[in-house]
């Protein structure tokens, strides 16, 4: 079993903010597997289904960005999940608008989202789909920022980007992680 976690803030206020990225591949990942995210346990909205042979959760933490960890504990110990089966999927500024990386493991770097996991599962073991948007104008505020909507020219590289991570979340629960990161990463 796999929980695949999409990283956002709940509400509509957030839902088309470059923050809710994670949220918006969830979203996408649901649609091609027809899983419906409705269910409200473990202080997120989940759904369950299948990908090929593997059973998997898809988590929306309901907790806000900077509480997302508290949810994540609560998803492994209910579960009983190894790290190597929790997949978080979430927007990173340090990679350019429109591309993705996928890794083993890793640091949080500026994303408190992570931070907020990383604390609260005491490890930066699992695997994770980090989705570029890109850094901010200088004269512009970086919570701004993450909170604003893809302008219209981001939009079809993020459409492309999230259907990348998408194939990445399957690629990683039934061919392992390097398969995903070698048919995924670069370009």
């Amino acid at each position: 079993m796999f929980a695949i976690i999409g990283l956002g803030n709940p509400g509509d206020k957030y839902r088309y903010t470059r923050h809710n990225t994670g949220f918006m591949v969830l979203d996408m990942l649901a649609s091609t597997l027809n899983i419906e995210i409705n269910k409200l346990k473990h202080r997120a909205l989940i759904g369950e289904g299948w990908i090929e042979d593997e059973k998997v959760i898809l988590v929306k933490p309901q907790t806000f960005m900077n509480l997302s960890g508290e949810c994540v504990l609560d998803i492994k110990n209910f579960y009983k999940l190894e790290d190597s089966h929790i997949i978080v999927i979430y927007d990173d500024i340090d990679i350019d608008v429109g591309r993705i990386r996928i890794r083993p493991s890793g640091s949080a770097g500026t994303h408190n989202g992570m931070r907020s996991i990383i604390y609260n599962l005491g490890s930066e073991n699992f695997p994770r789909i980090r989705i570029g948007i890109g850094r901010p104008p200088e004269h512009v505020d970086l919570t701004h920022y993450v909170l604003s909507p893809f302008s219209k020219v981001e939009i079809p590289k993020m459409e492309e980007a999230a259907q990348k991570a998408v194939e990445g979340a399957k690629l990683i629960v039934t061919k392992g992680i390097s398969h995903a990161m070698n048919e995924c990463n670069g370009g």
